[in-house]
Order: structure tokens, then sequence, then C-alpha cells
């Protein structure tokens, strides 16, 4: 069993995440932390809240940073758009638990002891990880892995070059990026895409007839919807639920298709802040920091959620 930690914007595509994390019998989510990004830091909590009451299982939830180590005002406009895909509230009943009174950035220094093995799972801006790390220098060689959902290579979705996790605050993924964690993965937008979720597919999650199933099909179907509108796919009715990919990872590695690369964030391009800089070259000037998701398998990837969420 592998025992993790989510730290997540929820969001929906954090609540597939969330809820295959906690659903999953190979895995043993441990708690959840959330930060500001897909919305306000209050509903991030809340939106967590109700995923872990809906589907009937209990782990402690700590509230984290609402906003970028430097706050920008480009990323509150950026939420009119994003709102047509996340929303504030997700589709569920109100929660009935409360978050933790330790925050996440401490929750997270303190998580992690000597000899530890849980597996540490961003799936949103990276503020509260590179919190920690610099409040505890010695954090990322306790830290055994991380699996994190961000950056892009071909491909941006908040501007032409850059994906909104890592562009919602690049000073704390170059943190993150440069920290020296030793087992780092990285899920992009280059491997999310590849694992497309259909209309057909929501069809068979809704089947299932489980508190999981239906609100993956609504929640997914919300996505569909959005992406529609804002970022079409190229593929008929159909959405990357990005975050859910990285925890699928965890359940069979095979869902991603990695290489190893120096990545690195671009901080001050008047057109490339936020992009993820991977040395892809056959001979690299820098040595690997990171295994980057260049592929992923769609059925893999639809099976594991179908199987959870039975």
């Amino acid at each position: 069993m592998t025992r993790l930690i989510l730290d997540v914007d929820t969001g929906t595509d954090d609540a597939i995440a969330i809820m295959l994390a906690a659903l999953d019998p190979r895995l043993e989510l441990v708690a959840v932390t959330t930060v500001g990004g897909n919305t306000s830091i209050e509903h991030t909590t809340d939106n967590t809240l109700r995923v872990l009451d809906h589907i009937g299982r209990a782990a402690p939830v700590y509230r984290g940073a609402a906003g970028a180590l430097l706050p920008s005002t480009a990323v509150e406009a950026d939420k009119k758009r994003s709102g047509k895909i996340h929303g504030d509230a997700l589709p569920l009943p109100p929660a009935r638990s409360q978050a933790q009174q330790l925050g996440a950035v401490r929750f997270l220094v303190d998580a992690f002891d000597e000899g530890s093995d849980t597996v540490l799972v961003p799936t949103g801006p990276l503020t509260n990880v590179a919190t920690a790390l610099l409040l505890d220098p010695g954090l990322a060689e306790r830290i055994p892995r991380v699996v994190l959902m961000g950056g892009s290579h071909a491909r941006g979705n908040v501007t032409p070059s850059a994906e909104f996790n890592i562009w919602a605050d690049p000073e704390a993924a170059r943190i993150v990026l440069r920290s020296g964690i030793r087992d780092l993965t990285i899920v992009p937008l280059d491997a999310t895409h590849q694992a497309l979720v259909s209309e057909n597919d929501c069809d068979r999650l809704a089947a299932l007839g489980t508190p999981a199933g239906t609100a993956a099909a609504e929640i997914i179907r919300t996505r569909i919807e959005g992406y529609e509108l804002v970022q079409p796919t190229g593929q008929h009715r159909s959405a990357p639920v990005h975050d859910a990919v990285c925890v699928a990872h965890l359940i069979d590695p095979d869902v991603i298709e990695v290489r190893e690369a120096h990545v690195d964030v671009e901080l001050n391009g008047e057109l490339t802040r936020g992009r993820t800089v991977g040395d892809f070259r056959p001979i690299p000037v820098t040595p690997p920091n990171a295994k980057w998701a260049f592929g992923a398998d769609r059925e893999r990837f639809l099976e594991l959620l179908l199987g959870a969420f039975a």
C-alpha cells in the first residue's frame, strides 16, 4: 500500500484525484493540504471537505496558502476563464467535517520524518510546498518522492507557453525544482491531454451508481462543457482530468511514460513567465533533476477510475 499526502486546489480535477486516492485499496490517503489556485482558499478547502464527506472517507484536511509567494493580479483575472471549468463550489452537499487548526505548511514540515515512505502529490500551485522547504531546508532530504501535476513542453493552457499551476506561482515552482528532492516526477499537460475522458466514459461512471461514480460523472461533464468553451481539446466532447493522472500513476506506474530531464521554470520572460523548460537534448548540459511524463495510457487510466469508484 502506497501512502500519500495530496496538496490540492480543489477544483474539479482535484476532486477526482481525491476520490481516487481515498477509494483505491492500494493507496492510503494520509492527509490533504489545500492551496489557493483554481479558486479561493476558502473554496478549495471547503470543496476538499465536501468530496471526502460525500464518499464517506475521513482524512485530515489542512488549510494552506491563499496566494502565491509574489501575489499577481493576473492570477486573479484568470479565474474568470477557469471558472467555466471549476466554478467555486463543487456540486456536492455542504461539508459536515472541518479543517484542522494546524496550517498546511507546518503540517508538511512535520509530516516527513527521517525514513518516511509517504509520497507527496501536489496538484495545484506549489506555494505550500515551497514555503515548507524555505521554512525547513532539511525537508527536501526527508521527502522520499514527489509526483506533481504541472508544466508543459508543447502546449500551455493559461498562456501560449505556460501551464496554470506553474504560472500561478513560478517562484514557488522554481524552489521545488531546485530543492534537490531525490525522486521528482512531473506530470504535465503533454501527458494528461493523452488521457482524455469522454461523455461516454461519464455514462460508464454514472452507471456504477456509487457516490463517487455519480459525482465523478457530473464533475467531469462540467469539465467537458468548460473545455468546449475555453480550451477545446480537439476530441469530441472530451476533457483532461489532469490531477487524477498523478494519483493513477501511484497505482499503476505504466499509466504514464517518463524520461529523465533537467527541468526549470522561466521567471522573467515577458512572454514566457511560468514556462517549464526541460533539457531533452541527447547530451544535456545539466544532470537530470526530474522524470518528465511525455505520454499517458487513456484506457489504463479510465479502468483505474472505474475500478476505484465502483
